[in-house]
């Protein structure tokens, strides 16, 4: 257990997923507490606030990575079917686009950058959000519907006891995690919406916590899980 500990937090994608559970966990908490203790739910508060900050600090460093995975993916040739690749492609292009706007966020959050109306930015941070999220999810379906194309080819009871069919079980169990986990990201999404556009400003802070902390408890899973399928077929 420990060992899984230190290699998640040795690299950032194991990293970040600790981070975005600790933001969302001491959020929901917050939300708890804002009446029972307010002193205390204030503190929560603010060591959420600085973990989401964390995360977004982090952030500025995606453009190269992002860029590399892009062109390996380049138009999704290598995806089962051509509908995730076209998903795929169109979802890393609003990526792209997402980057340097959180950037100029960031920046108008630490002062230091000036525009008539940064509120504008915020909104477009949000939408780009929103529409990645979507885009992913849409995907992930895709790929599980996938999956049950080809479960549904493999009839004789020797190849469904084989070690490739199991895994694919495996792999369609993770990907139903998957589609359960982006909706909840999506509905936390559409909430920094600004009101009027979709569900935004209709959550309490309680709301987005539990959201978040059910959707970070997921990633966890699934992230330790995939590691040790990786060890086992190693």
């Amino acid at each position: 257990m420990l060992n899984e500990i230190c290699d998640m937090l040795d690299g950032y994608t194991g990293r970040d997923k600790i981070i975005r559970t600790l933001c969302y966990t001491t959020k929901l908490a917050s939300g708890l507490y804002a009446q029972k203790d307010p002193e205390w739910a204030k503190k929560l508060a603010i060591f959420s606030c600085k973990m989401s900050q964390t995360r977004a600090t982090l952030r500025l460093f995606d453009d190269l990575p992002m860029l590399a995975y892009s062109l390996s993916y380049g138009t999704g040739s290598k995806e089962p079917d051509r509908w995730m690749g076209l998903i795929g492609f169109v979802t890393n292009l609003i990526d792209h686009a997402y980057y340097p706007v959180d950037k100029i966020c960031w920046l108008l959050e630490h002062n230091l950058l000036n525009v008539q109306n940064p509120t504008k930015w915020d909104t477009i941070n949000s939408v780009l959000w929103v529409a990645s999220i979507y885009l992913n999810l849409m995907k992930t379906i895709r790929s599980f519907a996938v999956m049950e194309q080809h479960k549904s080819c493999i009839d004789k009871a020797e190849n469904k006891a084989s070690q490739a069919f199991q895994m694919l079980l495996v792999k369609q169990r993770m990907e139903a995690l998957s589609i359960l986990r982006l909706t909840l990201d999506l509905i936390h999404a559409g909430s920094t919406l600004p009101k009027g556009m979709l569900w935004g400003g209709c959550f309490q802070t309680w709301h987005v916590g539990l959201i978040g902390s059910i959707s970070s408890l997921m990633g966890l899973y699934q992230y330790v899980t995939k590691k040790r399928i990786v060890r086992e077929s190693a």
